[in-house]
């Protein structure tokens, strides 16, 4: 038999908290789980920093990505089976993509790809493309295969509807992430109906569309992923432990690139402080990689890169006070000054972070970045956007909102024992009490 329909002898289950079992019974689904390149994937964390704020965030983009894979497993198996506009030999592919959707992600991934101008979307096509096991085992099921997959991750696939089930406003992986987020954060307001939406989604030309009779689950999802974004995934704790993981990394590459003497050499980044990094080099980072650095960076002769170090592993984070750049530039301006005069370095420890959200947009042709709407089905067979049927989403739709943070050492603006005046001074433009806790 060819390998891409080869099945197993029995069927593999992996026991998962949000979908109760993860069903394996293709052989190309149970040989790529087993390669080195996505059991890496059990060393880098869904939610980076997000266990110093919620302790419970440990979970891995390995259980995120076989959740994915179930989801879309489900859909390709039972919901889209034998129905008008799915192609049931597009069925392989889509498990593939859905499978190895994050294989490119890095340790920390959001902090290092911004302190480094990285783009884990471009590993993951490296790695399904390059000399690796997961390109050994995709070959083995057609040479081009690897090239289908690796197509159908980056959104340039023709293959649209396959896609939908990948990336899409509505799609698996979103699914995946904001019920198994909200299950490890403990937190109540990022869980939905999944079954009712499997059961109303419909194959359609070039998307997954959903029927209209289930557009109130389309709703909870939507509110659901706008509620996770502002109390999880933007929470100002953890943007804090990312100001400062992002500023050790900075700090790190400074002092390489001046020579320093580290007594702890970063070995397992020289490559990328010299901007040759090989796949080969980034497949050897994970979050224990990083965290052991962390840990011995806190015995460096450097004081910044030691402070940050023991602020990172002890939990000793950046306060922060709501901030607007564009209206308080100014005061930022003075800020920095001060900063300076009473010896507290400004590039590393006076940080402006600012997130945003859109939590559902509708199609604007020609826009940059313009997003396909979230279709639903008519009992007539018409298709309506979503938000011109439902009040809640319109609502919200088109909506960024950004929220800006201002991100300082508490501690060391409160110690008086060395420039009391500058620091007081510093205080008073932070509108900090005396002898407060932010």
């Amino acid at each position: 038999m060819e390998y891409a329909k080869r099945k197993l002898s029995e069927e593999k289950v992996f026991k998962d908290p949000v979908h109760r079992y993860v069903h394996v019974r293709d052989r190309v689904i149970w040989d790529l789980i087993g390669t080195k390149e996505f059991q890496r994937l059990r060393r880098i964390r869904q939610l980076g920093t997000t266990y110093l704020t919620f302790h419970g965030a440990e979970h891995s983009r390995f259980s995120h990505s076989l959740g994915v894979y179930e989801i879309v497993r489900r859909i390709t198996d039972d919901v889209f089976k034998d129905r008008v506009n799915w192609n049931g030999k597009d069925r392989l592919l889509s498990l593939c993509a859905a499978l190895l959707h994050d294989l490119g992600h890095g340790p920390f991934s959001h902090s290092f790809e911004k302190v480094f101008g990285m783009d884990h979307e471009e590993f993951t096509r490296q790695i399904i493309l390059g000399e690796t096991e997961v390109n050994e085992v995709l070959r083995r099921v057609g040479r081009n295969f690897p090239k289908k997959v690796a197509e159908v991750i980056a959104k340039t696939s023709e293959n649209k509807l396959v896609v939908s089930l990948i990336s899409s406003q509505l799609d698996a992986d979103r699914m995946d992430y904001l019920l198994r987020d909200a299950y490890y954060t403990g937190v109540s307001y990022g869980h939905f109906d999944i079954e009712r939406l499997l059961r109303v989604m419909r194959p359609h030309e070039d998307q997954a569309v959903f029927k209209y009779s289930g557009m109130h689950a389309v709703e909870d999802y939507i509110l659901s992923r706008y509620q996770m974004y502002w109390q999880v995934y933007f929470h100002p704790v953890t943007r804090s432990a990312e100001v400062i993981l992002t500023k050790i990394l900075q700090r790190a590459k400074m002092l390489y690139d001046a020579r320093y003497p580290f007594k702890h050499g970063p070995s397992h980044f020289q490559s990328l402080f010299e901007g040759r990094l090989t796949l080969r080099d980034y497949l050897k980072l994970d979050e224990h990689i990083m965290l052991y650095y962390i840990e011995v960076w806190q015995e460096e002769d450097d004081p910044v890169l030691r402070d940050l170090c023991a602020r990172f592993v002890n939990r000793n984070l950046f306060k922060y006070i709501e901030f607007d750049p564009a209206k308080e530039f100014k005061v930022h301006s003075r800020l920095e000054k001060l900063f300076e005069e009473a010896g507290i370095d400004p590039n590393y420890y006076l940080v402006i972070d600012s997130s945003s959200d859109l939590p559902y947009d509708f199609y604007r042709p020609g826009e940059e970045g313009e997003r396909l709407p979230i279709n639903l089905l008519m009992r007539n067979g018409d298709l309506k956007e979503l938000s011109r049927e439902s009040d809640i989403v319109d609502a919200i739709s088109g909506k960024r909102r950004t929220d800006h943070k201002l991100y300082f050492p508490l501690d060391l603006i409160e110690d008086e024992t060395t420039h009391g005046e500058k620091k007081r001074e510093i205080a008073a433009l932070l509108k900090l009490p005396r002898s407060s806790e932010i």
